[in-house]
């Protein structure tokens, strides 16, 4: 009886924990791992989960979608809803935005925005698929915590003259 009460208890625990780590996981904060070369040199350019960086992606933003320029977002791809994508927000709703090599602006429409990788020679962007929902976004990407040479608060950047004032 005492064993059987022991693995009744050791079970208990362990749901529990499942269930809070998801709750956590699905609320507040998500940790992802970053592959690809289209955020380099922000993130380690690999080709596989082992060797990129892991990251700690904040949800709170979500809940009145506050986000700023140069925030680095977790969203999944518009034409792959398995799929997610970080890149950079460049662009807000109602922005008009400089088109990077082009005389073109283009204005972002209401509950969308515009983003990039911080490598465009090698990423799949808004520059590929035009605006994306704001709903697809899943988070705003804080840190770095592997590895442990690059951990640390992710850094807000802005690419100059891409917002146009028009």
């Amino acid at each position: 009886m005492g064993t059987y009460s022991h693995l009744w208890s050791m079970a208990k625990k362990n749901v529990m924990a499942v269930l809070l780590g998801i709750t956590i996981s699905d609320r507040y904060v998500t940790f992802v791992s970053v592959t690809g070369e289209s955020m380099h040199p922000t993130f380690t350019a690999a080709d596989n989960v082992l060797q990129g960086d892991f990251v700690l992606a904040e949800r709170r933003c979500l809940q009145k979608y506050k986000f700023s320029h140069g925030d680095v977002v977790l969203f999944k791809c518009p034409s792959n809803h398995e799929e997610l994508f970080v890149k950079r927000l460049i662009a807000l709703p109602g922005e008009w935005i400089q088109l990077p090599g082009s005389p073109k602006v283009t204005k972002i429409p209401e509950g969308h925005c515009w983003v990039e990788g911080d490598n465009a020679a090698r990423s799949w962007d808004s520059r590929s698929f035009g605006p994306i929902p704001l709903g697809l976004i899943q988070g705003r990407v804080t840190h770095i915590i592997w590895p442990p040479s690059k951990i640390g608060q992710l850094e807000r950047k802005m690419p100059e003259g891409r917002i146009s004032a028009v």
